[in-house]
C-alpha cells in the first residue's frame, strides 16, 4: 500500500494517490474531514488556518464508499489560492512578486535554493511546507480505516510543550480524551501552564516545540521483520515519523532512558497462560524488528516552528548582504497538528506492513487472514 503525493501550500490543491488498497473497504468521508480539521486545531495556530478550511474531494477508486481495488485519488483545495493566483499560477504568473531571498533559518529555503539552482526560495518553500501532510492525513486516515476492520487502534497525546512535561503514563483509552483539549494534552493544569507560556512567546514573536506520544493497540506479533534491515518495523515506522516537517528525534518504548539503565530494568520479561505475554513494555511493542503484540509506544520531538514573527538573522541570497529573515505566515505552536499528522504516518505505515504480510485483494480476505494469526 502505497501514499504518493503532490502540490504546493499556496497552489491549487493538493493531490494524493493510494495504490494497493483492497476492493469493499468502507471509506468514511466525514471521518476523514474530522480529521484533516482537527490537523488545523490546537492552541497557537496563525492565520492560514482561518482561512484554509480543509475537506477531501476523492476523484477515482471508490464508488457508493466501497473501495473498488484500483488506485485511490483524492484532491484537498487550497482556497488561499485565489489569493496567490498572481503569484504562483502554473499557466502563467509574476514571479517577481512575493520573492524570497532573504532565506529563513530552519528552513529548506537554502539548501533547497542552490540544490535546484534557484534564485527564489518560494520555489523550495511551496512544496517544503508543513501544508503538505494534509495530504498525509487524508491517506493516513484511509489507513487507519483499514486497520480498524482488523481491529487495530492509533491514538495518542501531547506530552510535552516547551518545557512543560506531562510526567504521567495513561492507559490506551484514555488518549481519545485529549482531542477535547486545546493542546491535546491530558493533564489540564499543565495545558493551562502550557497555554500561558506560549501567549508569552507570542508577545515576543517566538515559537515553540515539543513531544508528541503516539500509541498502537491491536497489532497482532510478526508484523515488520529481522531478515533484513530495511524491513524492520520500528525503522520504518521512526523514519516516516521524522518524515514528518519539524520533527528532530524519535523514540521506541524507553527509547533514550533505557540507555541509563541496567539490563535486568529495561528487558520485558516473558510469561504464558495459554499466551505468551509481557507484564512491562519497556520495548514499546517492537521486539527485534518485529511487534511483538504489547502496545506500540513511539515518542517524536517537535522543534520551534522555524518561521519567527521577528525573523532570525540571515543573508539576502540576491545580494549576499546580511539581512533578517522573511516573514511568512507562522503558528506560535503546532504540536496539536503534529499529533494528528503522526497518527496518519504511523497509520500508513502498519497499513502498509499488514497489506505486504497478509496481501489479499478484498477485505473479505484481509480480515479472514488476519484473524488467523496467533
Amino acid at each position: 500500500m502505497k501514499l504518493t503525493t503532490a502540490g504546493e501550500s499556496h497552489g491549487k490543491a493538493l493531490v494524493g494517490i493510494i495504490e494497493g488498497l483492497p476492493s469493499n473497504l468502507q471509506i468514511d468521508i466525514e471521518e476523514i474531514n474530522y480529521y484533516l480539521a482537527l490537523r488545523q486545531s490546537g492552541y497557537g495556530r496563525g492565520g492560514r488556518q482561518k482561512i484554509e478550511k480543509d475537506s477531501v474531494e476523492i476523484i477515482s477508486g471508490v464508488r457508493n464508499r466501497l473501495t473498488l481495488g484500483s488506485p485511490l485519488a483524492f484532491i484537498v483545495k487550497n482556497n488561499d489560492y485565489e489569493n496567490w493566483r498572481e503569484v504562483i499560477a502554473p499557466e502563467g504568473c509574476d514571479t517577481d512578486k512575493r520573492k524570497l531571498t532573504c532565506v529563513r533559518p530552519g528552513h529548506a529555503d537554502l539548501t533547497g535554493i542552490l540544490k535546484y539552482d534557484q534564485t527564489d526560495a518560494r520555489n523550495i518553500l511551496e512544496r517544503a511546507s508543513a501544508r503538505e501532510t494534509a495530504a498525509r492525513v487524508v491517506g493516513g486516515t484511509i489507513a487507519r480505516q483499514y486497520l480498524k476492520v482488523l481491529g487495530v487502534e492509533i491514538s495518542g497525546y501531547v506530552k510535552s510543550v516547551g518545557n512543560i512535561v506531562d510526567p504521567n503514563i495513561y492507559a490506551f483509552e484514555r488518549l481519545s480524551e485529549a482531542k477535547k483539549h486545546s493542546l491535546f494534552m491530558l493533564d489540564g493544569e499543565r495545558e493551562k501552564e502550557a497555554e500561558k507560556f506560549l501567549d508569552k512567546l507570542k508577545s515576543e514573536g517566538d515559537t515553540a516545540g515539543g513531544v508528541i506520544e503516539i500509541r498502537v493497540k491491536g497489532l497482532k506479533s510478526g508484523f515488520g521483520s529481522c531478515m533484513q534491515y530495511s524491513t524492520k518495523l520500528d525503522a520504518l515506522l521512526c523514519g516516516a515519523m521524522m518524515s514528518v516537517q519539524a520533527i528532530k528525534g524519535v523514540e521506541v518504548g524507553l527509547g533514550f532512558a533505557a540507555a541509563t539503565l541496567a539490563g535486568s530494568k529495561v528487558h520485558d520479561e516473558i510469561y504464558y497462560d495459554g499466551n505468551y505475554f509481557r507484564k512491562t513494555d519497556n520495548a514499546g511493542g517492537i521486539e527485534g524488528g518485529m511487534s511483538n503484540g504489547e502496545e506500540i509506544i513511539l515518542r517524536a520531538a517537535m522543534k520551534p516552528i522555524p518561521t519567527l514573527m521577528k525573523g532570525l538573522n540571515t543573508v539576502d541570497v540576491s545580494t549576499n548582504k546580511p539581512a533578517k529573515a522573511a516573514g511568512e505566515r507562522s503558528d506560535v505552536a503546532a504540536v496539536c497538528a503534529a499529533e494528528i499528522i503522526l497518527e496518519s504516518v504511523v497509520a500508513l505505515v502498519l497499513a502498509d506492513v499488514v497489506s505486504q504480510r497478509l496481501g489479499g485483494d478484498n477485505m473479505r480476505e484481509v480480515a479472514k487472514r488476519y484473524g488467523e494469526l496467533r
